[in-house]
């Protein structure tokens, strides 16, 4: 990690320790909330269908890992040592190890299917978090990504770090590079996003607020 990305990550747990109790440090908090909320409907059906199967007496295989709860979109580039992984970290902390979340440099396995492996995390979280950053908009995983967690009305959380809303504008070689029809679907990924209360994370000076 670079020194300049050990010092941003230990500005984010600063501000996020100092703030405890507050709306910003609560963030991770609020995610952990929403996951467990919806992984205890799941827990019960999975615990019925356990004991009905262990009554038949058959032989069964062990059973698959849980499923991810929190999706994190974001460009590794950028955020892959810093914001990104320090949000996995404390998710993890946070629930006590109970909400597992998806992080590709963390959750990617020597074998994985990239697209595969990416599409299983997104279509089973709950909530994704997604971190804009200032090469986001450049690759387009991250904005596919992001048009597949809106289209399948996934709870997201957008974090800005070191960009504004407003620079949520799809670039030019994107719109050359696609048909209409998909550049209205990033866009409209894009807008949604935009539109939605997040939080802003300044790398230069670790000062973290919520944007309604």
């Amino acid at each position: 990690m670079s020194s300049s990305g050990s010092k941003a990550a230990a500005r984010l747990n600063a501000s996020a320790d100092a703030a405890t109790g507050s709306s910003n440090a609560s963030a991770a908090a609020v995610l952990v909330a929403q996951s467990e909320e919806s992984s205890s409907y799941a827990g019960a059906d999975e615990l019925e269908e356990a004991e009905v199967s262990g009554s038949s007496g058959c032989a069964r295989s062990p059973p698959p890992p849980p499923p991810y709860d929190v999706f994190i979109n974001h460009r590794g580039a950028d955020t892959r040592h810093t914001v990104a992984r320090l949000l996995h970290d404390r998710l993890l902390q946070a629930s006590g190890g109970r909400v597992r979340t998806f992080l590709d440099s963390v959750s990617m396995r020597p074998g994985d299917r990239l697209v595969e492996r990416i599409n299983q995390g997104m279509g089973q979280c709950k909530v994704a978090v997604a971190i804009f950053s200032e090469r986001y908009l450049d690759s387009e995983f991250c904005l596919h990504e992001l048009a597949a967690l809106v289209e399948a009305r996934k709870a997201i959380v957008p974090i800005f770090y070191g960009v504004k809303p407003s620079a949520l504008v799809l670039p030019q070689a994107v719109v050359d590079a696609h048909a209409p029809r998909d550049v209205e679907r990033l866009r409209a990924a894009l807008r949604q996003a935009k539109y939605t209360v997040g939080l802003a994370y300044d790398p230069a000076t670790g000062y973290v607020k919520v944007l309604t």
